[in-house]
């Protein structure tokens, strides 16, 4: 099995502390402490050179060696799932994704994701970029989030769209219903995002090993106890809006990782309406809209009454 291995070397600030828990700390790795018991467990971690256990206790200059394998790719069979294509040419697509469907194989997912339909729609011509296990994709969305979604079919473009948002010149705004009047009609959410320490699965705003997030907002409509907000990402990170918001004390309606679950929502009410990005072969500017699906609309009205 193929590995890829991570080094690290122990500061005094952290002599002291377990293996497990520090290496689960670890930006870099994006690791829960039961995976780094497991690759504990299987001798994968070195602490100068010998295998470690996961309640050793690390010293000031320790080097240790982490050996993580690759993932497995996933077998992924061309699917002739419903999608909404709002853009195509030859170099990339733009899909309106629905609200509920994953975009690409994972654990527990292993098809009717947005991959799978586009490997039957694009018949195979998707970039190799991600290697086989996200062919095409340059950004994704939440499975419970509805809107716009950029996929590359070749190379270049991948590039070319990835250069753009490493450097957040995409547009994307957003719209969602919050919990709770705002006081504030329009503002800006400047607050860094990071792994939450007490749920690795999760993401917060805090301060060490995190990366500075930016998001606008604009209410739209106040309702007795909800609002309807616009939001404009300056960067994209993972869960930006929903930590974000629930930072600020107004969780998306209907989000059951950082809010509440809500009767019919089935997760969060966000939508990626409006995308826009300088097209990587033919440099033109592109944008594209993506009107409020009926799932919105109608919490919406439950909303409002």
């Amino acid at each position: 099995m193929a590995m890829r291995e991570m080094c690290f070397t122990v500061s005094q600030e952290d002599a002291g502390k377990r293996i497990d828990a520090w290496l689960a700390s670890r930006e870099e790795l994006q690791l829960t402490r039961s995976a780094v018991q497991n690759l504990l467990e299987k001798g994968n971690v070195l602490r100068n050179g010998a295998a470690a256990k996961k309640n050793d206790k690390l010293k000031s200059g320790d080097t240790l060696a982490v050996m993580i394998p690759e993932p497995e790719p996933l077998e992924m069979i061309p699917q002739d799932l419903p999608i909404e294509i709002v853009y195509e040419d030859a170099d990339l697509l733009v899909v309106n994704k629905p609200k509920g469907m994953v975009v690409h194989p994972a654990p527990g997912h292993p098809d009717g994701t947005l991959v799978n339909a586009l490997l039957y729609h694009c018949a195979g011509r998707l970039s190799g970029i991600n290697g086989v296990i996200r062919p095409g994709i340059v950004h994704r969305i939440d499975r419970d989030t509805s809107g716009l979604l950029i996929v590359a079919k070749t190379d270049s473009a991948h590039l070319g769209l990835a250069e753009q948002i490493a450097v957040h010149s995409f547009t994307r705004v957003y719209e969602a219903i919050v919990c709770g009047r705002m006081k504030e009609t329009e503002g800006t959410i400047h607050a860094p995002i990071g792994r939450d320490p007490r749920d690795r699965q999760k993401m917060c705003v805090i301060a060490q090993n995190s990366k500075d997030a930016i998001t606008h907002y604009q209410v739209l409509a106040q309702y007795e106890k909800h609002a309807h907000i616009r939001c404009q990402l300056e960067t994209g990170r993972t869960h930006q809006i929903r930590v974000h918001m629930k930072h600020i004390g107004h969780p998306i309606y209907g989000d059951e990782v950082y809010g509440k679950a809500e009767k019919n929502t089935e997760g969060q009410c966000l939508h990626a309406r409006t995308i826009g990005f300088v097209h990587p072969i033919t440099s033109q500017y592109l944008e594209f809209d993506a009107p409020l699906p009926a799932y919105f609309q109608q919490i919406l009205r439950r909303v409002e009454k």
